[in-house]
């Protein structure tokens, strides 16, 4: 498993991912016509994540290779070795997903990485074709699994488990599937628990950021389960459908901001901080104006 060879397990889905979100399409219909409310299918929606998808199929074969040049790097920098065993596959499962995790909450929580994973929430529509609505910016996460490298696990096997975790994302973008068995919910990552996470509704917004499990969000707090219909989209959401402006239209927010008059501290504020932080107002003074000034009174 130490090989340079960058292996593709995303590629050769494509056929499953058409055939599945047609099949998709079909079904939503019927539920639709049976009066369930779903968000379902536009063409001009579905069109734009389409187009972002295969935009991120195109960048992603000369990022690939520059995010595992660096992670081979890094391998070969550390002493450690995990082999490539079953139980250093079980462990990586785990450890990847952690790292999963964070990169998300992160690109939630941080406006710069932000800017990158808003074009997957842009869709006010909840469908197999959302799941293919993906970033035209990929290096804002490759620091998130570096440590996995460190920790002496083969490049292979590190891009390997990145796109078990991106396929098994896949099947839970839909309103098809309602909630599945308890055991299955507290542990993994659901149709229920993802439709959470894509929601727009004031208890729903940064919630629920597995990968695979969901008991990462149990354990650090992130978890709130399915229970008023999710409203899909952002806060403030776009109005266009075309793929660059879904692409790059938080990134020319941010610059408009940081080119905003003030310190530095704000500037970098507008960048990095919480997506929603804004610089304090100045404090008005109170009704009737200031305080008057005490009179100067003379020197003896």
């Amino acid at each position: 498993m130490d090989g340079t060879h960058i292996p593709d397990l995303i590629a050769p889905a494509i056929p499953v991912f058409i055939l599945t979100v047609v099949a998709e399409a079909f079904w939503v219909k019927k539920l639709r016509d049976e009066g369930r409310d779903v968000a379902g299918h536009t063409v001009k929606d579905s069109a734009a994540s389409l187009s972002m998808g295969l935009g991120n199929v195109f960048i992603n074969v000369l990022w690939k290779g520059v995010a595992f040049a660096g992670y081979l790097a890094l391998y070969k920098l550390t002493p450690l070795r995990m082999g490539s065993g079953v139980l250093a596959w079980v462990l990586l499962f785990f450890v990847e997903d952690l790292c999963y995790y964070w990169f998300h909450r992160i690109h939630h929580e941080s406006r710069f990485f932000w800017a990158s994973h808003v074009v997957h929430h842009s869709s006010q529509h909840y469908n197999l074709t959302t799941a293919l609505r993906q970033t035209w910016t990929p290096p804002t996460g490759w620091v998130f699994w570096a440590p996995l490298a460190l920790l002496g696990f083969s490049p292979v096997m590190i891009v390997i488990q990145q796109s078990v975790s991106l396929l098994y994302q896949y099947w839970i973008h839909t309103e098809a599937i309602d909630r599945l068995p308890r055991p299955l919910e507290w542990v993994f990552n659901t149709p229920s628990h993802h439709r959470v996470h894509h929601a727009s509704n004031p208890r729903y917004l940064d919630k629920n950021y597995a990968g695979i499990l969901i008991i990462w969000d149990r354990l650090f707090g992130t978890f709130e389960p399915e229970g008023e219909k999710p409203v899909y989209g952002l806060t403030k959401n776009l109005q266009t459908f075309n793929p660059v402006r879904i692409a790059f239209h938080e990134f020319a927010a941010i610059a408009r901001d940081a080119m905003k008059p003030g310190p530095w501290k704000q500037r970098l504020g507008y960048i990095f901080r919480n997506p929603a932080w804004k610089p304090e107002e100045p404090s008005s003074p109170p009704p009737g104006g200031p305080p008057a000034a005490e009179p100067v009174r003379p020197s003896a």
